[in-house]
C-alpha cells in the first residue's frame, strides 16, 4: 500500500458516482491539508468523465495555497461535479486518461467515491499514485471484519449460466472495533432526513388510521433502514433478511388493531423468502452495474392490500374505502442532498485530509477509513484497497451484520442500537439548528434568486 515516498507538489481530486451531502466537506479537508503542506490541488470537473474529455476541464482549488471561497464544507453536493462514468481498462479509454493526467502534471490523485470509484481508480494506480476518500449514503463501503472478503464463496448456478455468490459469515458476533470503515460520509445526513420523514408521515398515518410504507435507499444494504429506527417506525425491513410475508401480515394486523396505524420502513433491495427482490422485477442498471430499483414499497403495498381483507379496515375507517387504507412514500433523492450535519462535515473533512497525508507518505491504491473503538472514539486510518476484494477480485457491498438486526421484532438488535448510538448521539451540531432557524425562512430567500455554485465555478474552469 505504501511505496517509496514521492514528492507531492500537485495533486488532482475528483468526485465520482452519486452525490452525497458531504462531498464538499471531503474536498475542503483535502485542500486545507494540502495548503499546510504547500501542495497545489487541481479539481477535475465531472469525475472520470472529465479525464476522458480531451479538454480536461479543471479548476485550481487553492491558488497561492489558499482555498477558493466557493469551497464551502457546509454545502451539499460537489462543486467540481460528478458523473457515473467509469474507466474501462480494456478499451482505449485508459490511454486517454493517462494522457490527461500527464497533461495536468499531477503527482497524485484523490478519488472521492464508493466501490465503483475504487474499480475505476485501480487501473489508474498503475501510472499515478491514487487513494480513495470514501463517500456513500448507503454506508456499504467497508467490512464487518477484516477477513470478511475471504468468506465469500461461489457455486455454479443450476438454472442459468454463471455462478451464485454467497457470504458464509465466519463471525456470528462482532465487536465495534472489528468494523472496517465504521461509517461513510453522507450516511448520517441521510438517516437524519429519513428519521424526520418517518416522524412526519406518522402524523398522517395516525390521523387517518392508515398504514404507511416508507421506502429508503441503500440498494442491497440496510444501514439507512436500520438508522430509520430513530424515527420510531413500527417495523423495519432490511435487504439482508428475507421477508416472511405471513409473519409480516400477522405483525401488521396486531399493531393496527392496537394503535389504529402502522408505519413500515422498507429498504429498496428487500427480498422475499423465494429470493425475489420486491423492487426489481424488471431490473435496469446504472453505469457501475448497480440495479436501479423500481419500487419495493409499491410491491409491498400490493401484497398487503391483497392479503388483508377490506373489512379489516372499514370496521375502523367507516364510510371510507379500504383501498385508501395503505399509502407509500419514497424518501428518494432528498436523502442524498442538502447541508450535511455535523458528524458528516467533520469526519468527511478528516478523511479528505487523511487522503492527502497518504499520498505524501507514498500510498497507492489505498483507502482512507474511519475507525471506532470505545476507548479512542473515532479516528482516521487507511487500508489497502485490495483488502476489500474477495479472491476473485470483486468488492461486495457491506451488509448489515446479522448481529445488528432482530428479525423477529423487525427492529435493530441491542448490538445494532449500540452501533447507531456511537454515530448519532452527538451527530447534530448546534450550528445545524441555528442554520435552519436563520436561513430557511430568511426574507431574502423571497427576493433573491438561488445562487448556484456552478455559475461561479464555471468562471474558474481552465482547459489543457
Amino acid at each position: 500500500m505504501f511505496e517509496r515516498k514521492r514528492t507531492m507538489k500537485r495533486i488532482g481530486i475528483l468526485t465520482a458516482g452519486g452525490d452525497t451531502p458531504a462531498l464538499n466537506a471531503t474536498i475542503y479537508g483535502a485542500v486545507e491539508r494540502a495548503n499546510s503542506q504547500g501542495i497545489t490541488v487541481v479539481g477535475i470537473m465531472r469525475g472520470y468523465a472529465g479525464l476522458m474529455d480531451e479538454k480536461v476541464a479543471h479548476v485550481c482549488l487553492n491558488p497561492l495555497y489558499t482555498s477558493i471561497p466557493e469551497l464551502n464544507p457546509c454545502l451539499g453536493g460537489t462543486l467540481i461535479g460528478s458523473s457515473r462514468t467509469y474507466v474501462d481498462p480494456k478499451t482505449d479509454q485508459i490511454a486517454t486518461v493517462k494522457q490527461s493526467l500527464q497533461r495536468l502534471q499531477l503527482d497524485g490523485l484523490i478519488c472521492i467515491g464508493g466501490d465503483g470509484t475504487i474499480n475505476g481508480m485501480q487501473p489508474l494506480a498503475d501510472f499515478v499514485p491514487c487513494v480513495l476518500a470514501p463517500k456513500t449514503i448507503d454506508n456499504d463501503l467497508g467490512l464487518n471484519y477484516l477477513h470478511e472478503p475471504n468468506d465469500w464463496v461461489r457455486t455454479e448456478a443450476t438454472t442459468k449460466c454463471g455462478y451464485i455468490e454467497q457470504l458464509n459469515c465466519s463471525r456470528p458476533h462482532l465487536d465495534l472495533e472489528d468494523i472496517i470503515n465504521y461509517a461513510t460520509p453522507g450516511y448520517a445526513t441521510a438517516v437524519f432526513v429519513v428519521a424526520q420523514c418517518v416522524q412526519r408521515l406518522r402524523s398522517t398515518a395516525e390521523s387517518h388510521r392508515r398504514i404507511g410504507i416508507v421506502e429508503v435507499m441503500g440498494r442491497q444494504s440496510g444501514y439507512i433502514a436500520l438508522g430509520a429506527a430513530y424515527g420510531q417506525p413500527d417495523l423495519i425491513l432490511i435487504p439482508e433478511v428475507a421477508v416472511d410475508i405471513d409473519q409480516l401480515e400477522q405483525r401488521v394486523r396486531q399493531i393496527y388493531e392496537l394503535q389504529r396505524n402502522v408505519v413500515i420502513v422498507v429498504g429498496e433491495g428487500v427480498k422475499t423468502l423465494d429470493g425475489k427482490e420486491l423492487g426489481a422485477s424488471t431490473p435496469s442498471y446504472d453505469p457501475a452495474g448497480n440495479i436501479r430499483y423500481s419500487g419495493a414499497a409499491d410491491a409491498l403495498h400490493e401484497i398487503l392490500a391483497e392479503r388483508i381483507e377490506g373489512e379489516f379496515f372499514t370496521k375502523i375507517r367507516t364510510h371510507e374505502t379500504a383501498s385508501s387504507s395503505i399509502f407509500t412514500r419514497k424518501v428518494g433523492h432528498t436523502q442524498r442532498g442538502g447541508r450535511p450535519i455535523q458528524f458528516d462535515r467533520f469526519y468527511a473533512a478528516q478523511l479528505g485530509g487523511k487522503a492527502v497525508e497518504m499520498l505524501v507518505a507514498g500510498a497507492n491504491n489505498a483507502v482512507a477509513t474511519l475507525q471506532y473503538s470505545p476507548r479512542a472514539g473515532f479516528v482516521v486510518s487507511s487500508l489497502s484497497a485490495n483488502k476489500l476484494r474477495d479472491q476473485w477480485g470483486e468488492i461486495h457491498a457491506r451488509c448489515v451484520h446479522s448481529s445488528m438486526y432482530d428479525e423477529n421484532r423487525m427492529q435493530p438488535s441491542e448490538f445494532g442500537e449500540e452501533y447507531l448510538k456511537t454515530i448519532f448521539t452527538n451527530a447534530i451540531g448546534a450550528d445545524d439548528m441555528e442554520f435552519m432557524r436563520a436561513e430557511l425562512f430568511s426574507p431574502g430567500n423571497l427576493s433573491t434568486r438561488y445562487q448556484s455554485m456552478n455559475t461561479d465555478m464555471r468562471k474558474r474552469i481552465r482547459y489543457v
